[in-house]
């Protein structure tokens, strides 16, 4: 009766458990981005799946790739494989640890003395218990604490799949912009052949001195140049995203044309509020910060004396076929107290430095929470004004290409100098391959933005995937 009795105060005293609990910090955040449009009460980007958003069916291979195989990826999940086994190994703590003994000697001399016992034994089966009664609330923050760690890998495993959804679109976007500047090079390159070709027919006639040949000549080795570098850049590039899709380098197939690509006709952000509940590396911030601010407690707790019940029972005695006889028995319960004696000055700065750890972590915390506005903002200027840019451009290559024609017609007619051929070809073959870039700014801006507000989970597929948060300790979201 009396350990019942003794039980049920200890799981009363469990109850409590020293230092804060956790609470979020209070983050002002504003009613909407400084650069939302119109459809800023839309529902954000970040609730479309990437497959909605990425329609290109070569891209969308690329990415399932990427989450099978990818190696950062593979180390990420074996990580949460991990805290899950710390954390169940945390929860032990709660249950009593019990161990067992025994004894059966080769060689007799003297024998093993218990009290209760006249005479030494050599054989015997001994069993041990030792339960620590959570009076101060150590092991709970410890739970706690390995919680808050599991949830925080989670979260990193998340941030993961969400950069590298990312990063393999943000590669091929890349890469198709290689491959239409390589093709507009090639093209340009065939055009400066012809007007080189024009230009040594027309000096044999007489009509132009050599300077003139030289320069169409000099234009189509800067177009051969350019080829020779799209070429370069186009392996690298193919060479990264194989990285990205856990393989090794080789080329990467195709889908739709950088032209062809498809995006969502407006691109909302959504609300700032809901930033702080979306992106995977805010909430692993958080979980770090509860972590922090657990252990704060557990290290209060060892400050202050351990208290647990502690057994032994077992049988003995001194002939191997009397082990079992009745009379041979003997136990003992009761409780025990550990407490630090020279040590204690040590333990305190231990306290001191959890306390110091969660105020990194709500430093941490913070500085995350203002580099995602960041990107955020940065993300929907750059899709703002890409648009702008990329309307501006397309009307100037139009304007360019109604000059070529022109200045070709005039210089196959006699009429205009090479020198007007030679700047409409060379003005026009930049802003052919400005606008190619303009175009891939576009798309990646769009890939940034969904990357930023931590876009391919909804908020109900994160707290499905949290139901250890439930528990309490952690934050839940």
């Amino acid at each position: 009766m009396r350990i019942v009795v003794l039980m049920g105060v200890a799981a009363l005293l469990s109850a409590c458990a020293m230092g804060p609990d956790y609470s979020r910090p209070d983050i002002p955040v504003t009613d909407s981005f400084r650069m939302a449009g119109e459809e800023k009460d839309l529902p954000s980007l970040a609730d479309m799946p990437w497959w909605e958003l990425y329609r290109d069916e070569a891209l969308q291979k690329l990415i399932r790739i990427s989450l099978e195989e990818n190696k950062d990826l593979e180390r990420a999940v074996a990580t949460v494989e991990e805290f899950e086994a710390r954390l169940f190994i945390a929860r032990t703590d709660y249950a009593p640890q019990m161990t067992a003994t025994a004894n059966g000697p080769v060689v007799r001399q003297g024998g093993v003395r218990f009290p209760g016992f006249a005479n030494p034994f050599n054989y015997y089966l001994q069993g041990n218990l030792a339960w620590e009664i959570d009076v101060w609330g150590r092991i709970r923050r410890s739970n706690e604490a390995a919680r808050a760690d599991l949830l925080a890998r989670e979260d990193n495993r998340r941030a993961i799949v969400l950069q590298l959804v990312g990063g393999v679109a943000q590669s091929y976007f890349d890469l198709r912009q290689f491959d239409l500047q390589l093709e507009i090079a090639e093209r340009t390159l065939k055009a400066w052949n012809e007007s080189v070709r024009i230009s040594q027919a027309r000096h044999r006639q007489g009509l132009i001195d050599r300077l003139d040949v030289e320069q169409f000549q000099a234009e189509r080795e800067n177009a051969a140049a350019r080829i020779a570098d799209l070429k370069r850049q186009m392996i690298q590039k193919e060479n990264e995203l194989s990285v990205l899709l856990g393989r090794n380098p080789g080329q990467i197939p195709r889908g739709l044309s950088l032209t062809g690509q498809m995006m969502p006709p407006v691109v909302p952000a959504g609300l700032p509020s809901e930033l702080l509940q979306r992106r995977p590396d805010i909430v692993q911030a958080e979980q770090q910060l509860a972590a922090a601010t657990a252990r704060i407690g557990a290290a209060k707790a060892d400050r202050f004396p351990k208290i647990s019940l502690t057994g032994t029972l077992g049988i003995a005695n001194p002939s191997l076929s009397k082990l079992f006889t009745p009379g041979g028995d003997f136990g003992v319960l009761g409780p025990g107290l550990t407490g630090s004696l020279l040590n204690a000055q040590a333990l305190g700065f231990q306290q001191d430095a959890a306390e110091a750890q969660a105020r990194q972590a709500v430093a941490q915390y913070k500085q995350t929470i203002l580099v995602a506005f960041k990107e955020v903002e940065d993300a929907l200027v750059g899709v703002s004004t890409a648009r702008e840019q990329e309307a501006a451009q397309d009307r100037q290559v139009n304007a360019l290409q109604a000059a070529l024609r022109l200045a070709n017609l005039r210089y196959k007619g006699g009429l205009a100098n090479y020198l007007d051929v030679l700047i409409a070809q060379r003005n026009l073959f930049d802003a052919e391959l400005s606008l190619a870039s303009t175009r891939r700014f576009y798309l990646t801006s769009v890939v940034q933005l969904y990357k930023a507000l931590g876009g391919g989970w909804s908020l109900e597929e994160q707290g499905r995937a949290r139901p250890v948060a439930a528990a309490g300790g952690a934050p839940s979201n």
